[in-house]
């Protein structure tokens, strides 16, 4: 009898640690990205270009411009598809590239959302992004 609760308590350690070393994906490159548009189409233009790669090197004349032109994108979908409703995750694809000299690497992912179009149409849009500075960015 002894034999058999050793044998019984093993067997619930082992599965018990084999399952505590899974590994969760790391979603947050996506949940950026989500956040993104759903502050583009809440008409947070600035957000939305303040979450772009780089987007503090530029200077205002052009930041003013793709604040502009991400109106003009939101102003297309209300008239062309009567807004968006909005906008989940589908998937996302991490990867690390690593330098040749493999001193540095860069961390980036590929972010499927699914836009919910006010006319009852799904789109699928591809969010490339990278992470800069402790921020999830689109490239």
């Amino acid at each position: 009898m002894r034999k058999l609760f050793l044998f019984i308590f093993a067997c619930l350690a082992l599965s018990f640690f084999s399952c505590s070393g899974e590994k969760k994906p790391d979603d947050a490159a996506a949940r950026a990205a989500k956040e993104y548009y759903d502050s583009l189409f809440a008409k947070n233009y600035a957000y939305f270009v303040r979450g772009m790669y780089l987007s503090d090197t530029i200077p205002p004349t052009y930041r003013e411009q793709l604040e502009a032109n991400a109106s003009m994108f939101v102003g297309r979908m209300e008239k062309e598809h009567h807004g968006v409703n909005g906008v989940r995750i589908m998937r996302f694809v991490n990867d690390t590239v690593v330098s040749a000299d493999k001193k540095s690497h860069v961390r980036t992912s590929d972010v499927f959302l699914v836009l919910s179009l006010g006319d009852s149409l799904n789109e699928e849009v591809v969010v490339p992004m990278v992470f800069h500075k402790g921020r999830w960015l689109m490239r």
